[in-house]
Formats: structure tokens, sequence, C-alpha cells
């Protein structure tokens, strides 16, 4: 008898099934309002607490590492330096920790319905980018304010790096993802990483440029500033303060290895989360 149809399991390595997300897309929207609706819907501030975080980490800041320590913040405002800095990090920040935890936090809805893991991560980068762009507005607040403030020199000047804004937040979008997802990968098998995931985001936030800049650290602790200079996310995170607040220039080569690193650590993730898709029920 000839066989018209064969049935063979998905065990390939690089069988990566992008298309299914594609296919799969209108779950992701969904996931996408359930993510941002269910963060604060029975919070008392609600959405508040997208401009009190920023603005509270920003004055701690302000008052222990600008006016107790004497940190310079490259002759910008230091409360303006700080929130620029926090607006971009908060979201890698928020993407890798929700990413982080794909397997183990979804184990009870991914043995009960099949539908491609990656819309998960995935749909927590899209959502994450709303709250993204509500701190932007809170940081816009913030340039305008200091630019027609009298008590401050600073002034916004339009340049021609703002273009690079979108290309520095997918890049952003697609290194929190690529990390999410290779950490996400590891956690279902060894649970420490997530007793090491919180307290080393913490750690990474200050070699980030968060609270100095490449160029502050070279001066003041020069035993750091190449742990800073080689780390991807400082690099896009100095972009983005230069693209938005328009001052400064744009470090092109640090940017161009920041994309690099990101386009291998997304395929390398990529692979071992379809790898670890495949058996996690068993470990989880």
């Amino acid at each position: 008898m000839k066989h018209t149809t064969k049935i063979t399991s998905s065990t390939s390595l690089f069988d990566l099934n992008l298309k299914e997300v594609i296919k799969y897309w209108d779950l992701c929207m969904l996931f996408v309002r359930r993510d941002f609706v269910a963060q604060y819907k029975q919070t008392i501030l609600g959405p508040l607490w997208f401009f009190i975080q920023p603005i509270f980490t920003a004055y701690t800041f302000v008052l222990v590492l600008s006016n107790m320590g004497g940190l310079g913040t490259d002759g910008l405002p230091p409360l303006l330096f700080y929130i620029a800095g926090l607006t971009f990090w908060t979201y890698f920040k928020d993407c890798f920790n929700a990413t982080a935890n794909t397997f183990t936090a979804n184990a009870g809805i991914f043995g009960k319905v099949y539908f491609p893991r990656l819309i998960t991560p995935l749909s927590v980068v899209i959502s994450q980018l709303i709250k993204l762009g509500i701190q932007f507005l809170l940081l816009i607040v913030f340039i305008l304010y200091f630019h027609f403030s009298d008590d401050y020199t600073y002034t916004f000047h339009f340049q021609m790096e703002i273009l690079m804004l979108p290309v520095l937040i997918l890049i952003m979008a697609i290194l929190s993802l690529a990390f999410g997802m290779f950490i996400s990968s590891l956690t279902t098998k060894y649970r420490d990483m997530q007793q090491l995931m919180g307290f080393g985001v913490q750690l990474l936030m200050y070699v980030s440029a968060v609270i100095i800049s490449t160029s502050e650290a070279k001066l003041n602790m020069p035993q750091y500033a190449s742990i800073i200079e080689y780390n991807p996310i400082a690099q896009l995170i100095e972009a983005f303060k230069v693209s938005v607040l328009g001052v400064g220039e744009m470090n092109w080569s640090g940017i161009a290895f920041s994309a690099l690193f990101t386009i291998v650590l997304f395929f390398i993730s990529l692979v071992l989360f379809n790898k670890t898709e495949k058996n996690f029920m068993d470990t989880v």
C-alpha cells in the first residue's frame, strides 16, 4: 500500500517554525493586551506607577550620586541624565525579567494547549513598548522643563541622530528578547539561575551607562571604563541619550558592535529556546 502522508516529530535543532509565529499573531496580540491590562488592574494608582517609579529612582540617584558622590553627568542636569538612562534601561529590565521566566511561569498553559512558545516572550517585548512610550512622554516633559528653565544651561537641539531612535529601540527589544530566551532555557533545568537573575540584573544596571557614562567612567573610574565600553546595553543607552537629548556625539562603532552582538545572541538563544521547548515539560 502506498503511503501519501508521513507524520514525523519535529526534532531538528534548527527547525524554528517561525512561520507559525506569524500564523498565531492574533494570539500574540491577545497576550499583549493581557500583559498590559493585568499588570496594574488591581492597583490604586494604576498606570501612574509608570511615572512614579522612574521619578523617585532618578531623584535618589541625584541625591546620592550627584549631590553626595559628586558624580558627573556629561554637563547635563543630573535629573534629566538619570531619567533618560532609566527610561531605556527599564524597558530592557522589564522585558528581560518577564521573558526569563517564560517556561516556569507559563508551564500550566504550555502543558494544556499548543501554540508557538515564542509567542509568549515576543508578546512581553511588544507590550513593554507601550510602557516605554508612556515613560518617553515623561522624558519629553523633563526635556521641555530644563530647556525653558532659567536655572539650567541645558538647551535642546534637534540632531539628525534622533532618526536613529526607532533603530535603537528595535535593537534593544531584540537584545532583551535574546537575553530572556537564553536565561529562560537555562532556568528549566538549573533553578539557581532564578536566584542569580534578580541581583545580577541590578548589578548590570551600574555598568550600563544608566548612572555613569563611558566618558565619566574614564575620568573617575578608569578600572571600570572598559566594562561599560564593551557592554552592548551601555552603548545603546548612551546612543539613546544622544538621540533624545540632542547632546553629544553618536558612537557608531558602539552601535554596530551592539547590533552584531544582538544578532549573534538572538540566533543562539532562538536555537536553544527551540531545543528546550521540545522537552521542557519533563523538567519543569
